[in-house]
């Protein structure tokens, strides 16, 4: 029991510590200093691509580096975390945002342009409502599958390269989705500057249309693409003698 507790606290704290780290710098990248830097939406986009590469590499090996409750939601799906654990990594990753948020906040200078609006890296919806949950929906669906194909037993051997598919996964996503809703696919990340700004302007659609899409996409991932890989043991197929004839 103390040894379970002990490894739910370990990947709390990762996933708290690694959702500090996604909002804190991705968002550092929208922020215009003046005349001096006005970032464009392909450098925010790599900006949050590469900053998701970062993080699995550095946690992945602890808590998978979900980052992201849609994506607990879709390892809980695959059996890969139970419910507390489940519980503990979503509780972390809402409490990472919000720090991370505030963290950028207070180290952000004052002269910054856009910064210190109650707009400033909120998720907001360019088009209407049902436009934009669609958008949000099938974005998200696109990042659930990738990881539906990470964690299939078939790519087991085909991990070391899962940090810069992840990093480019999100950096194409957030392009094509990002004009329209803002790209989140992540409520965690939404919630985060939504919180500290008091902004929930249709945030309703950050939570709803992720979630749907990750238990969803999972349960039909699962359903029809999911597939054991045969395990040989020495039982079941015993070694045999042979003989070297010359």
């Amino acid at each position: 029991m103390r040894k379970e507790l002990s490894e739910i606290l370990t990947v709390a704290c990762a996933e708290t510590i690694g959702t500090a780290m996604l909002v804190f710098f991705g968002c550092m990248g929208c922020i215009e200093l003046g005349g001096s830097w006005k970032p464009n939406h392909l450098s925010v986009c790599i900006g949050f691509g590469l900053t998701v590469m970062l993080i699995v590499n550095i946690f992945g090996v602890v808590s998978g580096s979900h980052l992201n409750p849609a994506v607990t939601l879709a390892a809980y799906v695959y059996k890969l975390v139970n419910i507390p654990t489940a519980i503990a990594y979503v509780i972390g990753q809402f409490i990472g945002a919000f720090l991370g948020y505030a963290l950028l906040r207070l180290l952000t200078p004052i002269t910054s342009p856009n910064a210190h609006t109650n707009k400033f890296c909120v998720t907001l919806p360019e088009v209407d409502i049902w436009r934009a949950f669609g958008i949000e929906f099938f974005i998200t669906m696109g990042l659930i599958l990738i990881c539906c194909g990470v964690w299939d037993p078939r790519n087991a051997k085909h991990h070391d390269s899962v940090p810069l598919r992840f990093g480019l996964a999100v950096a194409m996503l957030a392009l094509v989705g990002g004009p329209y809703t803002g790209g989140s696919m992540n409520p965690a990340r939404s919630f985060g500057p939504a919180l500290y700004n008091m902004n929930f302007t249709a945030h309703w659609i950050y939570w709803i249309a992720p979630m749907s899409a990750s238990l969803i996409t999972s349960v039909m991932f699962r359903m029809i693409f999911y597939r054991e890989v045969q395990k040989i043991t020495p039982e079941e197929h015993p070694l045999r003698e042979t003989k070297n004839n010359v």
